[in-house]
């Protein structure tokens, strides 16, 4: 019975070299000197990966000042080139622009021509409807009050516009102002619309529904700079001759 068991005993030795042998010969051998898994979040091999330098992981690579500095001066020169497109340099505009930038950056001049263009669109076209709810988003206080009363004096003489906004020739800025954080931006807009009123009985009293009319308007736009609120609203207008 020992004997058979001896056996046996060699049989399951002989059988766990061979597999021990198959497990080294496909799965290598450990040396020490094996690389740990590669870890994507890891500072250290994220930056190996990336063509970046190996060293102590406790450092931290920043900007040196001069990389700063020069972003920043690259920074101001790009504000600079897109400023003087709107204003000449030296000009007392180009200073006032300058000024309403240094109080709020995220003022842009061209997008904000860009704006005030989308804007005279909906105000023209929305006083032309009555259209008292989109005018009170975008007019001051006083603007609205005035708009308002011209629509009610029209209604009450039962008159109405047909109106189209044909398109804008073009808008500049032509004035600036910055007094105790109120911003104040004036454009000259040139546009061409189609108007035409007609009184109760449908008789045309005042316009041409056929014909296109290039019309000037002075609008300025104001916005106080340090409330959390982006939009400008119209004070003032004026229609040049």
């Amino acid at each position: 019975m020992t004997g058979f068991l001896d056996v046996y005993s060699i049989i399951f030795l002989v059988l766990a070299v061979v597999i021990l042998f198959k497990l080294r010969s496909v799965l290598g051998r450990r040396t020490g000197s094996e690389r740990p898994p590669f870890d994507p979040y890891s500072p250290r091999q994220r930056e190996s990966a990336e063509g970046g330098r190996e060293g102590n992981d406790n450092v931290v690579s920043l900007p040196s000042r001069g990389e700063e500095g020069d972003d920043e001066d690259e920074r101001k020169q790009a504000q600079d080139r897109r400023l003087e497109k709107v204003a000449p340099a030296g000009s007392a505009l180009n200073e006032a622009l300058r000024a309403i930038i240094s109080s709020d950056r995220s003022f842009d001049p061209r997008s904000f021509v860009e704006g005030g263009k989308a804007a005279y669109e909906m105000i023209v076209t929305a006083f032309a409807a009555g259209d008292r709810k989109t005018l009170k988003n975008l007019l001051s206080k006083e603007v609205y009050d005035g708009f308002v009363a011209a629509i009610a004096d029209r209604e009450q003489r039962k008159e109405t516009v047909a109106f189209t906004f044909v398109g804008i020739d073009k808008a500049e800025i032509v004035e600036a102002t910055l007094k105790k954080n109120i911003a104040q931006v004036t454009v000259r807009f040139r546009s061409k619309i189609i108007s035409a009123t007609r009184n109760e009985d449908g008789a045309i009293i005042e316009g041409d529904p056929n014909q296109v009319v290039d019309v000037t308007d002075i609008w300025t736009f104001s916005r106080d700079v340090t409330q959390r609120d982006p939009n400008w609203k119209l004070v003032a207008t004026e229609t040049a001759d």
